[in-house]
């Protein structure tokens, strides 16, 4: 099982990416503003069609799938969610659930289970308009979590969460990959990457600038070049902490 990009090239967004990547890890993508982090998290979502190169799911063709089977396979959070009708919280979550067909128990628990993994119990019956921007944008990620997704692509899913719900959230995204769900996300906070993640991406300029393991990938010489910053990482492995 995989999901993978050959040779990506978008009208100047991308240039030639290529990467498999793997069930069961957290990939962090990582680049400066406009190095293609998001327009990658599109591709694979089969949001975005590139100019060239081939887009895969398990060995098959990504375009080959049909609309409702992309939808259970692959979960896609975009950077900026917006809520077009002033439902609740419950009834927002359950639109995950459209893919399938499993019956009105599964759907409940499966709703259930995701307002539980994002503190938001408590407010299922309150409507999208009287929460904060946080309380919205856990809203917006438990519909993803809702439809089980087999890959979990979030662009900066910690934008506008505090601390305590950021740290809880990336603690959800090791659990998800720990049962064999695919967690691919935008970080703009290295750190996070460091010590969350199992492999990180780093772009730059549409290009792949580095691919591996956190400490490799987000190591002092990449990041002075890609961010042209000299900085220096502190600390013991898991909780690294960049000084600049």
């Amino acid at each position: 099982m995989s999901l993978a990009a050959q040779n990506l090239c978008l009208d100047g967004r991308l240039d030639g990416v290529s990467l498999t990547l793997k069930p069961g890890e957290v990939t962090a993508f990582c680049g400066p503003n406009g190095a293609g982090k998001s327009s990658l998290l599109s591709c694979l979502a089969g949001l975005l069609v590139p100019q060239r190169g081939a887009l895969a799911l398990d060995g098959a063709p990504l375009a080959t799938l049909s609309p409702h089977d992309r939808a259970r396979a692959l979960g896609y959070l975009p950077q900026q969610g917006e809520v077009a009708w002033d439902m609740s919280v419950e009834t927002l979550a359950g639109l995950g659930r459209l893919p399938w067909n499993a019956g009105a128990a599964a759907d409940r628990a499966a709703v259930d289970a995701a307002l539980a993994a994002l503190d938001l119990q408590h407010l299922r019956a309150r409507p999208m308009s009287q929460l904060s921007g946080g309380e919205q944008a856990r809203v917006l990620l438990a519909r993803v979590l809702a439809g089980e997704p087999r890959w979990l692509l979030a662009d900066e899913p910690l934008a506008n969460l505090d601390l305590a719900h950021q740290l809880s959230l990336l603690r959800q995204f090791r659990a998800l990959a720990g049962h064999g769900t695919g967690v691919v996300l935008v970080l703009h906070d290295l750190a996070q990457a460091m010590n969350h993640a199992d492999r990180v991406v780093v772009l730059d300029g549409g290009a792949l600038a580095a691919d591996g393991p956190p400490e490799q990938a987000l190591s002092e010489a990449v990041i002075g070049q890609v961010w042209k910053v000299q900085a220096k990482w502190l600390g013991e492995p898991g909780k690294r902490a960049l000084a600049t």
